[in-house]
């Protein structure tokens, strides 16, 4: 059973959440004092520290930070997969049901025995969508992930990128309220990488669906992401939440192109610098 509370109330927030302003979107994911521990043989391991953090709706949330800091453990309470040791995690609701959440993973996650169609349909047909409509939607996503051609081959028969692809069309096609996303591009090649990011981009304009994105690269967080949390070295704590002030839509070789990005991209390697830093000393003293 997931260890994530659902809120709901008439104008979509809870709680503490609620006093906010009228023109403010609402708290879609509240972490509140959130902590969690490992036990590594007789040893606790503190992953998180007193973790407090909202997300607003609609909000593509980045987080980026040293190896080992705890964000895949975020994300993976966020989704159920673990509980926290203290603290909470809430998750605003629109009707009786928690939000429906996707995941894409780091590595390939598409089953290996199924076509391409049939991985986009997994979680509509588990949900009991009908024929007609699971159809509609596959071949919808597929469209714009540039898969359609490819509806009948196998995961053996696709390139790295495109089994990503795969992946992206499978969460979007779920039509999920928050997407969690866990480094999903950092084996592909930076052409590949690119062309994913933009159509990741062209895909969440029209959705506009609460993410999570988790990443290693400061330029891929600046090019994606509305906000941009950095956290700092084990035991995982916020540093700084960044706000990304380019409009959208956005062109991803443009908007590199411009000097505010660079300063951007420089700003928030100021913030992280000292904490890759101190990961590599934990990481040496522990060897």
């Amino acid at each position: 059973m997931s260890s994530v509370l659902a809120f709901q109330s008439s104008d979509g927030t809870a709680g503490s959440a609620g006093r906010r302003a009228a023109a403010d979107p609402p708290i879609r994911i509240r972490f509140v004092g959130t902590r969690k521990t490992f036990m590594i043989g007789s040893k606790p391991f503190v992953a998180l520290e007193e973790l407090n953090l909202d997300v607003a709706e609609g909000t593509f949330f980045c987080i980026v930070g040293p190896s080992g800091c705890g964000k895949t453990t975020l994300l993976r309470i966020l989704a159920g997969l673990e509980s926290p040791s203290e603290g909470r995690v809430e998750c605003s609701r629109t009707g009786k049901e928690p939000p429906r959440m996707s995941m894409v993973f780091q590595g390939d996650s598409i089953f290996p025995w199924m076509s391409v169609w049939d991985n986009a349909a997994y979680a509509l047909r588990l949900r009991g969508v009908a024929h007609a409509a699971i159809k509609e939607t596959v071949d919808y996503y597929l469209d714009r992930t540039g898969l359609r051609r490819f509806a009948d081959y196998y995961p053996h028969q696709l390139s790295g990128g495109m089994k990503q692809r795969v992946s992206i069309a499978r969460a979007f096609a779920n039509d999920p309220e928050i997407l969690l996303m866990d480094e999903p591009f950092s084996a592909l090649d930076e052409q590949n990488k690119t062309l994913l990011q933009e159509e990741l981009l062209r895909i969440w304009e029209e959705t506009r669906k609460t993410v999570l994105f988790i990443t290693h690269s400061v330029d891929e967080a600046v090019t994606l992401g509305d906000r941009i949390m950095v956290m700092t070295a084990h035991p995982g704590r916020v540093k700084a939440i960044i706000d990304v002030p380019f409009e959208r839509p956005r062109s991803v070789l443009e908007l590199r192109a411009e000097r505010s990005y660079g300063e951007l991209v420089y700003r928030i390697w100021g913030h992280l610098r000292d904490e890759v830093q101190q990961a590599r000393d934990q990481q040496q003293s522990n060897g």
